[in-house]
């Protein structure tokens, strides 16, 4: 009988199998809605919407958030529309530059809709999406519990985050919601 202390054990099978657990990899899904942005001047089309001042102040604060959790993007996708753009500049403003894209499909998108996207970038280990409600909230809903109106909303500037098993594809129900903020 070994004494307590008397050094290192053999892992027993809890341990081993932590151990294959460990190894599995996991990808981080991050889904920011837009922040507070100006309601239509007469004429204006929604995607030329500029930030409010409050809007603005909340961006900042997301990249702030981002960056204190350390959880900055290896790429971000973002919506065409101006709102959201503006949105990603004050986040990057923070955290600074990661690689982006601008994808028209995040615009109006439903939740299969982003689902598809976020497939399609498996590779990215962090992967930041900018877009509107409903659908971000819907995806969380989707990607979480299995069901997308199963969503509790996501206020304006609002982050959720995702894991994801780092095999196969973007699933009903195969994330864990491992964080959500907003201002």
């Amino acid at each position: 009988r070994l004494p307590f202390g008397a050094g290192p054990r053999p892992p027993g099978r809890l341990a081993a199998a932590a151990a294959v657990v460990e190894e599995v990899a996991m990808r981080e899904l991050i889904l920011l809605r837009h922040a507070h942005a100006e309601p239509p001047a007469t004429g204006q089309s929604d995607l030329d919407r500029p930030l409010s001042a409050e809007g603005n102040a909340e961006a900042e604060a997301a990249g702030r958030w981002l960056q204190e959790q350390r959880l900055v993007p290896d790429l971000a996708l973002c919506s065409p529309s101006r709102r959201t753009r503006e949105t990603l500049e004050s986040v990057l403003g923070q955290v600074g530059y990661v690689d982006q894209r601008l994808e028209d499909d995040i615009y109006e998108a439903s939740p299969g809709a982003l689902a598809t996207l976020v497939d399609r970038h498996q590779g990215v280990e962090r992967l930041l999406v900018v877009g509107h409600n409903p659908g971000l909230e819907r995806l969380v809903a989707l990607m979480h519990s299995g069901q997308s109106g199963d969503y509790r909303g996501m206020p304006p500037a609002s982050i959720a985050v995702l894991a994801l098993s780092g095999e196969g594809g973007i699933e009903p129900g195969a994330a864990t919601l491992s964080a959500f903020w907003w201002p």
